[in-house]
């Protein structure tokens, strides 16, 4: 038995349960506007379409042979509420702490959702089930399924796990192989996903890097070879910036007890008027280190 199988026995029943919907006390009733919402509506066309895939959680409570504590899935019941449904198979927890389930999981990045919608397809389902299934448009599940057209296996490895749109990956389609692969490094650097920052990529890119395409994409009031310089420039800011961090930390805690030993010595009297009398260019500068609130301050 591994230690995944342990864990997954111990944190729920080994069998789902079917319960009134009626029995269920909710840790955190739903807010009057969530039905309102896009996701709301997804997950309800979801719901429709093929079924619920994943049973809510709930916990049994001490005493109370009749109700139960429902942990997570609040809105997948309020959904099969509406739906007139009277029953529903949940899954039991042997604890009834509701931190640990879907609020703290990641959500799919595009990679993933491409990956996902392809599996679907393979399997048979049709471009039209799946968007009904998922809320969305059927263009934008074709737009799904041929995300990474063209995109190299470097980038979509090193994208594979980043929240980023799926307009970054169709202009990364507009370069050729090396030149995504240094645009996705940039992006990475710079800790930005957003489309715009990829635009900004494409119009710094020379001709000669652009896949198909015989000018780069102009930004209004930018040359391409004042945004080619920018680029570089950024570059090397990056660079400097990757260097800085690999030290920060040391530094900033060798600083850190500077600042204690010294503010220690300050309250010494006798170190004050020694200083006072010999060094005071040592003393100011030492009264300035031991009076900063805090280094990390003084950084921003």
């Amino acid at each position: 038995m591994t230690d995944v199988e342990t864990w997954t026995r111990i944190a729920f029943e080994p069998e789902c349960v079917i319960v009134p919907i009626d029995s269920l006390l909710p840790v955190r009733p739903p807010r009057a506007t969530v039905k309102a919402s896009h996701k709301y509506q997804q997950i309800r066309t979801s719901v429709i379409e093929i079924g619920l895939v994943e049973p809510p959680v709930i916990a049994r409570i001490d005493g109370n042979s009749i109700n139960y504590l429902l942990l997570d899935g609040h809105v997948r019941v309020e959904i099969l509420k509406d739906l007139g449904a009277t029953e529903i198979e949940c899954l039991v927890s042997t604890d009834d702490e509701s931190f640990t389930f879907n609020k703290r999981i990641s959500r799919l990045s595009a990679v993933q959702e491409h990956s996902m919608v392809l599996k679907a397809i393979a399997r048979g389902v049709s471009n039209e089930k799946i968007a009904r299934a998922l809320s969305l448009h059927v263009n934008s599940v074709r737009r799904k399924a041929t995300l990474l057209d063209g995109v190299c296996h470097e980038v979509v490895s090193m994208l594979k796990d980043t929240m980023c749109p799926m307009a970054v990956f169709e202009i990364l389609k507009r370069m050729k192989p090396l030149r995504q692969i240094e645009a996705t490094e940039l992006m990475i650097a710079a800790n930005n996903y957003t489309s715009a920052y990829a635009t900004a990529l494409l119009a710094g890119t020379p001709t000669n890097e652009l896949a198909g395409e015989k000018k780069s994409k102009k930004v209004r009031g930018v040359t391409p070879e004042a945004m080619a310089r920018m680029e570089k420039e950024l570059a090397r800011l990056q660079e400097s910036m990757a260097e800085i961090q690999d030290t920060y930390g040391k530094e900033h805690l060798q600083l850190t007890v500077v600042k204690g030993y010294l503010s220690k010595l300050l309250r010494n009297p006798r170190v004050v008027r020694y200083l006072l009398q010999h060094r005071p260019e040592y003393l100011e500068q030492f009264q300035a280190i031991a009076d900063v609130a805090s280094f990390a301050d003084q950084a921003a």
